[in-house]
């Protein structure tokens, strides 16, 4: 039985990274082809001919008018997935057409759903709206795991990884120290993580950024929606310094880390990562620093993830893991997942 759960949406791109050009990209085991049609909106079939298999997406396979032709015997595509003409006959069979996934641009992702598309209801996705405001500086990318995306999930709900695996960049002995909260909302499926730090070592991540020394106040708020979107709401401020009655924050800078984790098959999963900023909106040095530092990080994970993967394929059946206080977020998202995938 499959571990991925279906009738969900996911990030399939970032939107800048389709164009008018075929685009393919495997999501929970399913390839999938994208491109943006001439009147900008974005498209997306089954990356397969239906004549004889051969992916859309290979050369010489090619856009023409918004048409995809096959490379292999030229079976041609309208955007909607219906084949539009068949070589050497008039007669285009009816069955002729490939299955087309619902698709939503927003926050600056591309959304596709994989399942049963009369279950696609928009108002299902979850937002994340700094990734496209123009009061905050996002910058972006997105990495190969190969590893299941349940670990990603485990990996970002459990903070305290910081520490040891991430210092020098992020982590501080404080963010392994400090206890954490954990919420659930079983009603709206959000899994609620926090970790509050009065008095913290700034790392390099926040110091060159923010130019915050020494000593700071530091907050992590998680929220996950499984499956698919992660978001830790950071605050880095002076110590002491705290958000005032009405809702304002003007001694602090604030952070928006997002991760969509999008399965790309059993065991492989797409690391998409953004970090959005409210401060330095124009700094471009800012915006380098930032896009290569959490790049590194992220990569950090990707390296132990990998390696955990190897292991669980190898380990004896039965194995016990044992779980902590630091593991209740966790823990919770892994009961949510396990009921969209048996509900």
């Amino acid at each position: 039985m499959s571990a991925i759960p279906r009738d969900q949406w996911y990030v399939a791109a970032y939107g800048s990274e389709i164009g008018a050009e075929l685009f393919s990209r495997t999501i929970c085991g399913e390839p999938v082809l994208f491109w943006r049609t001439r009147d900008g909106s974005v498209t997306a079939v089954a990356d397969r001919c239906v004549h004889r298999r051969f992916p859309l997406s290979q050369a010489p396979s090619r856009l023409v008018d918004d048409q995809v032709v096959c490379g292999y015997h030229g079976f041609t595509y309208g955007a909607d997935g219906k084949c539009v003409a068949v070589p050497g006959q008039a007669r285009v069979p009816r069955t002729a057409r490939l299955p087309r996934y619902p698709v939503v641009e927003q926050d600056s992702f591309v959304w596709v759903f994989i399942g049963d598309p009369a279950d696609a209801g928009a108002a299902r996705i979850p937002r994340a709206p700094y990734l496209d405001s123009p009061g905050y500086t996002t910058v972006s990318g997105m990495e190969p795991l190969r590893a299941r995306y349940s670990l990603l999930v485990d990996n970002l709900l459990d903070l305290s990884h910081e520490t040891y695996l991430h210092g020098g960049y992020i982590g501080t002995p404080e963010v392994a120290a400090t206890p954490i909260t954990t919420e659930v909302d079983e009603e709206n499926a959000v899994v609620y993580v926090s970790r509050h730090m009065a008095d913290a070592e700034c790392p390099p991540f926040y110091a060159k950024s923010t130019g915050l020394q020494g000593r700071i106040s530091r907050w992590q708020d998680i929220e996950y929606t499984p499956p698919c979107l992660y978001k830790l709401h950071s605050r880095i401020a002076p110590v002491g310094s705290v958000p005032r009655p009405d809702g304002s924050d003007p001694d602090a800078f604030h952070v928006e880390v997002v991760y969509a984790i999008t399965p790309e098959t059993e065991h492989s999963t797409h690391d998409f990562w953004a970090v959005a900023r409210d401060f330095a909106l124009d700094d471009e040095g800012v915006s380098a620093f930032l896009a290569e530092n959490n790049r590194t990080v992220v990569l950090q994970d990707v390296e132990a993830l990998d390696v955990l993967e190897r292991v669980i394929a190898t380990e004896p059946d039965g194995y016990q893991e044992l779980s902590v206080n630091i593991d209740t977020g966790g823990l919770a998202a892994r009961r949510m997942l396990q009921r969209l995938v048996s509900p």
